[in-house]
């Protein structure tokens, strides 16, 4: 299939003319019109440094639903020592910078570029894009970014400095996404991580289904730092 080529004009070619690696689409730009339009749509932003503008809609899916996180024994235990303390949306801009110094299981180029970072550090003014910290002795030492639209939240990317700091931060979200009503939370790609966390892989157009239901409610918009 082909990749399309994006223009000035606000607007994505249907997701399901996505290649089978899941491009779509290349160029535009990064405002904050497009970067919602196209979550909307079940597309995402995901490039490396010196290459064009990507645009990504794979297929399969790989999501998790709040409910179904799988808790190993030593994250149970963990999580019942309490020696971690997680805020929201206290300090993102570190989040997210912390998570672009790790690399991404598949390679060991940083994904998150400068263009990037700034993007998501302006959606999360004006309050669409979230982070979950996670603290050791008040030091920051993991943590996760994502969107959230409706009832839907969409997972960028974690960090951890100190063992299960992250996945601290994911039961977190968790807890909360599923006291908020959220269908599900996006993990886009597979990773063995993550399928071992409970993520599990669903067809492009079923997770497409689900997207359009989660969106038709109304966006929690603005920091989380009360909820």
């Amino acid at each position: 299939m082909a990749v399309y080529q994006l223009n000035k004009e606000l607007g994505f070619p249907n997701p399901e003319l996505a290649n089978e690696d899941g491009l779509l689409a290349v160029d535009g730009d990064l405002s904050t019109k497009r970067i919602l339009l196209a979550y909307s749509q079940g597309i995402f932003p995901w490039f490396s440094e010196g290459s064009r503008l990507l645009w990504w809609s794979p297929n399969p899916r790989l999501i998790l639903y709040p409910q179904k996180l799988k808790l190993s024994k030593s994250l149970k235990r963990t999580l019942k020592s309490k020696k971690f303390n997680c805020k929201m949306d206290t300090n993102f801009e570190a989040v997210i910078r912390a998570c672009a110094e790790t690399p991404r299981e598949e390679d060991n180029e940083t994904w998150l570029v400068a263009e990037m970072i700034d993007a998501y550090i302006e959606l999360h003014k004006l309050g669409f894009a979230h982070s979950i910290e996670t603290y050791f002795e008040n030091e920051l030492v993991g943590g996760l970014y994502g969107l959230s639209l409706g009832k839907a939240f969409f997972g960028e990317s974690m960090f951890f400095k100190k063992t299960d700091a992250s996945k601290v931060a994911l039961s977190y979200l968790c807890r909360l996404a599923e006291a908020m009503g959220f269908y599900f939370i996006d993990a886009q790609v597979e990773t063995d991580h993550l399928i071992k966390l409970g993520a599990e892989k669903i067809k492009r157009s079923d997770f497409i289904v689900l997207l359009n239901q989660a969106i038709e409610y109304p966006t929690c918009q603005g920091r989380w730092t009360e909820i």
